[in-house]
């Protein structure tokens, strides 16, 4: 069995990101974008579909790993017989062309070392045509694809593996410089690899002294947030949800799905966190990228979308790849550009609304647009859905979809009631008040005593949670603590949240099995502390603080069974919830039911 998902750590540049395994093995990195295909793919497959291994030849006694203060650049130390060795990692922010720039340092004694360099074009199915163009400088082509690699180590060919050996001692520094660029453009002119790793570190830093949280949990919501920006393509302000495609939810199972594009779903909380954090650009940024993506016609908003606001991502399976310890199979594209999520309606009005109150925009032409959104919705709201977890069974009345499309128009009138904007603001009232009446009356199950996962299951949702925190009831409402009380009983494993119970295939049309989802258990602790158990919220959320790995990074879900974590990595939306947890539970004690969530005092409906 290869690494666990929680050995790797992420290096990044703003554009596209690295995976770098506690061994030394660069397993993932797609180029020149996060969605691109993968030069490195050993992370869903073997090293000979791409990777890039640089460690200490002899048998490694103890390993130790941190990031250079609050960046991007990743130190891992090897300690061995022979002496000890670090290997510095980081993608210096991006100009022109995606740079990876590796150094081994000395520390101590005198330590041999190994380097495999396994280029593999189009998640590992194109062996690239590799030759020295100068010395110590290769090139490796492979359709549109080029890598070039700099470094005064002397390499050779072995079994279609480019290899090294050298040796460090204590005070070294031996730099490696790979260069991607289109195969039918010349190479850029190199950089000095040394004074790359030293820029790139006052890059992140200079960025993370700026952050304005100063609350308990400082470490954990830099580093998240830190995560979030690498996690940003920043010529146009997108945020993908994870770096990987494919990661299982469950090992072994084929919940695998490709997380490398950015979803409408998360943008009212990835706006909230961004400005816990005084990052008002990047908030901007995101917000004027959501503008742009939905612009068109109402009926066709998508759930999510490519980095620069594409709306064709068609879903592929890649049969040369075997998995993540045999995960099958693995996607490129995700199917789930094509649903209907009505929800997306009430992220997009949320995120607007709040966008709005805190000045991040006023463009009258975007308010055009969110009222043809809004006069589409006055007509669709009624249509089952596939919801919020993107279910491939049949669509429903999904009650987190009806609880979101009361969002959107509650949004839509508070915009016009406190921003003077013009819109038909009776009808949308209205309207609102049919959603509001229709799930209470039908979404609300005396028998359970709770509010169900659709009109007339007896099933949970953790995205019920959610009710309260975006203003639909208020959070001491009897039917809010029953519904949080029900969830605490059903739905949790361990003392994690699961998102709804999966053994029923009818209901996502998939076969059972997946970990906890960490964004839900995020949720409970924000719901706990709104209903007056602050105790259990704060205990609840250092458990999950507790998962973080040994470089502060969280995936999609947790499996309690295996105690590890599971599906793509590191997740921007486990980290958003993080952080805005975090600063939920920072303006503790306050009175029960009222929630802070944006950080200004007031709850995300007021």
């Amino acid at each position: 069995m290869g690494l666990r998902i929680e050995d790797y750590a992420v290096i990044g540049d703003t554009q596209s990101a690295a995976l770098v395994g506690n061994d030394g093995s660069i397993d993932w990195l797609c180029l020149p974008r996060f969605d691109s295909g993968a030069c490195f793919a050993a992370l869903l497959g073997t090293p000979d579909h791409g990777r890039w291994l640089l460690r200490p030849a002899a048998p490694v006694r103890q390993t130790k790993r941190r990031y250079r203060g609050d960046s991007l650049v990743l130190e891992t130390e090897f300690h061995t017989d022979e002496g000890v060795v670090r290997v510095v990692d980081a993608m210096p922010v991006r100009t022109r062309w995606p740079d990876l720039v590796r150094a081994v340092e000395g520390v101590k004694g005198r330590v041999k070392m190994r380097m495999e360099l396994v280029i593999r074009f189009d998640f590992g199915s194109i062996v690239p045509w590799v030759r020295k163009v100068g010395e110590n400088i290769l090139l490796a082509v492979g359709g549109p694809d080029a890598l070039e690699l700099r470094s005064p180590v002397p390499t050779r060919g072995e079994g279609m593996t480019t290899v090294a050996e050298f040796e460090v001692a204590a005070g070294d520094r031996v730099p490696f410089l790979l260069t991607w660029h289109a195969s039918h453009e010349e190479p850029p002119t190199p950089a000095d690899p040394l004074l790359q790793l030293d820029e790139t570190q006052r890059y992140w830093q200079r960025w993370s002294d700026e952050c304005s949280y100063q609350g308990d949990w400082h470490e954990a919501v830099i580093r998240s947030l830190l995560t979030l920006k690498a996690l940003t393509y920043e010529p146009t302000g997108g945020i993908v949800a994870a770096v990987t495609t494919s990661l299982p939810e469950c090992i072994g199972g084929v919940r695998n799905w490709d997380y490398r594009y950015c979803w409408v779903r998360d943008a009212t909380l990835c706006l909230y966190a961004l400005l816990q954090g005084g990052y008002k650009e990047e908030a901007k940024a995101w917000t004027n990228w959501l503008l742009r993506s939905v612009a068109g016609s109402p009926d066709d908003l998508r759930t999510l979308y490519g980095v620069r606001g594409e709306r064709r991502l068609p879903e592929l399976e890649l049969p040369w790849l075997p998995g993540y310890e045999n995960s099958r199979p693995v996607r490129e594209g995700n199917r789930a550009v094509e649903q209907l999520q009505l929800d997306v309606y009430g992220e997009l009005m949320d995120a607007m609304y709040t966008a709005r109150r805190v000045g991040l925009t006023d463009n009258e032409n975007a308010w055009r647009v969110l009222r043809k959104q809004m006069k589409w919705l006055e007509h669709n709201w009624s249509q089952p859905d596939e919801g919020i977890w993107e279910v491939r069974g049949p669509r429903r009345q999904f009650t987190h979809s009806k609880v979101m499309c009361w969002v959107a128009l509650d949004r839509a009138v508070k915009l016009v009631e406190q921003f003077g904007l013009h819109g038909p603001v009776d009808g949308w009232r209205a309207v609102r008040d049919r959603i509001h009446a229709e799930v209470c009356a039908k979404a609300w199950n005396p028998r359970r005593q709770s509010f169900t996962q659709f009109y007339g299951s007896d099933a949970l949702d953790a995205a019920l949670l959610l009710i309260p925190q975006v203003g639909f009831l208020p959070a001491r409402d009897p039917r809010v603590v029953k519904t949080v009380e029900a969830i605490q009983r059903e739905l949790i494993f361990d003392g994690f949240v699961l998102r709804y119970r999966t053994d029923d295939p009818a209901v996502d049309g998939l076969p059972p099995g997946e970990g906890a989802f960490l964004p839900c258990s995020f949720w409970m602790a924000d719901a706990l502390a709104m209903i007056g158990r602050p105790d259990e919220a704060r205990e609840l959320f250092e458990r999950l603080l507790s998962l973080r790995n040994d470089v502060g990074l969280l995936s999609e879900e947790y499996d309690p069974r295996t105690r590890r974590l599971v599906g793509n990595f590191p997740q921007a939306f486990s980290h958003i919830a993080l952080v805005d947890t975090a600063s939920n539970l920072g303006r503790l004690p306050h009175a029960p039911g009222e929630h802070r969530g944006d950080g200004h005092g007031k709850s995300r409906s007021q």
